[in-house]
């Protein structure tokens, strides 16, 4: 995902994350009569593993678009919700004003590990789904190029079998039949065997392909539900810590006049966590301290990616 202005983002990704595999094309015509090669059953399991590949894995790249887009969105959202609550702690009174900023500060924390999980996706997740789009239309134009040439060695073994019936004492001619059908039965032997090949590491590079881009997208969600737990726990705790009867003192005084004879208790007292220009009206010190997270972030990521490898392990065992 490209980062830039936060508003925006939605339309970014839905531009980058757009999937580019297409769905399962019509398998063409069918193949005229005649003879029909042992070969035959190992070209339709190519063509299916192909097809399954390029029909599944352009499903996975769209939804997980569809994924990262909406996740996009919901940081939006609340990037937003920080804004209105940042306004309205501003007309609050001491108590309820330092809650609210703190409540804010931690939300906005929750939206800078939203927008690591955003990234990530789109580089561990997508981006290699995106990439199975060339390597199947490659793949599809070798399998043409093998049923080519099945067609001539049909072909070749069907015009030795029509001499065989009306010259059959033309010994010349259908040796030369023989020999072209030779030609193109080895042909299309050599032509097989490279293919299976071909077709055997592209169905090992997929099954790869699949456990590492699950097993990251799965690291990438572990991270940010568990900064995400570790954030809301604070901001739980500082709701649970406020006292309204502190703010309806200073209410009091302010509607019977006395407010003037009390001194407001400063900010700094109430609030636990560093000062933040919250008065900001855009997006600098966000991105600021989302800059500033980035490295705890991965530390956590690769962390985490241990732990489940090792607990996989000691399950095997």
């Amino acid at each position: 995902m490209e980062p830039g202005g936060r508003d925006q983002a939605p339309d970014r990704a839905q531009g980058g994350r757009r999937a580019t595999l297409r769905g399962c094309p019509d398998r063409g015509p069918e193949r005229p009569p005649g003879p029909h090669l042992p070969r035959d059953s190992q070209v339709r399991v190519m063509e299916d593993t192909v097809t399954n590949a390029e029909k599944h894995l352009g499903q996975f790249c769209s939804m997980l678009a569809a994924y990262t887009r909406k996740t996009a969105q919901v940081r939006d959202k609340a990037d937003r919700l920080v804004k209105q609550l940042t306004d309205f702690a501003n007309t609050e009174h001491p108590e309820m004003r330092a809650t609210l900023r703190s409540f804010a500060e931690d939300l906005a924390k929750v939206q800078d590990y939203r927008q690591a999980e955003v990234e990530r996706l789109e580089t561990k997740v997508i981006s290699p789904l995106k990439l199975y789009g060339a390597h199947i239309k490659q793949t599809r134009a070798e399998i043409k190029k093998l049923k080519q040439v099945q067609k001539n060695e049909i072909k070749q073994l069907a015009k030795l079998g029509k001499l065989r019936q009306k010259s059959p004492s033309d010994r010349l001619t259908i040796s030369q039949a023989e020999t072209s059908v030779q030609r193109a039965s080895a042909d299309a032997s050599h032509t097989t065997h490279q293919l299976g090949e071909m077709i055997e590491a592209f169905q090992k590079r997929k099954l790869t392909d699949l456990q590492k881009i699950f097993s990251d997208f799965v690291t990438i969600e572990m991270v940010l539900h568990a900064k995400a737990v570790e954030v809301y726990s604070s901001a739980f705790q500082t709701l649970e810590n406020y006292d309204p009867e502190r703010d309806l003192e200073d209410f009091r005084a302010k509607m019977h006049g006395l407010y003037g004879h009390r001194d407001a208790r400063p900010l700094t007292e109430t609030v636990s966590s560093p000062a933040v220009p919250w008065s900001l009206t855009g997006q600098s010190a966000q991105t600021a301290l989302r800059g500033e997270r980035r490295e705890d972030e991965e530390t956590m990521e690769a962390s985490a990616e241990e732990d489940l490898r090792g607990r996989g392990r000691a399950l095997h065992q």
